[in-house]
């Protein structure tokens, strides 16, 4: 069983920063595939970044140059970087960890869920 803590979300305007951590509980951490997940107001929850257990990341092409997904498995925590942030980038942000070997693109794929933190971008 995996525990995860998501934090540092809040709002800030068009155009500034935040870093979003997700810190986990257990010893096995670093096997984990490791993914960031959004979801806004009337829309489904999707994919934003992940991260595999080599390191190997992966961005959704709206954020890629923007967001930047890390892992420290000495801490057992999975960072967000989120530059140059736009309103539409609004959302509750997830953290979420696959222990198997379905598709890192897809809510489906993940075993364990954080309870997400608030994100908004004012214009």
């Amino acid at each position: 069983q995996v525990q995860l803590v998501e934090s540092g979300g809040g709002l800030v305007q068009a155009g500034g920063s935040l870093r979003l951590s997700c810190a986990a509980s257990g010893r096995t951490f670093s096997r984990y595939v490791m993914g960031w997940f959004r979801q806004a107001p009337g829309k489904e929850r999707e994919f934003v970044a992940a991260v595999t257990s080599g390191g190997t990341k992966y961005h959704v092409n709206s954020v890629k140059g923007r967001f930047t997904i890390s892992r420290d498995n000495a801490k057992n925590t999975v960072y967000l970087q989120m530059n140059s942030l736009k309103p539409e980038d609004t959302a509750v942000y997830y953290c979420a960890a696959r222990d198997s070997g379905r598709s890192i693109f897809d809510t489906k794929g993940y075993d364990y869920w954080g309870q997400g933190t608030q994100v908004t971008v004012s214009s």
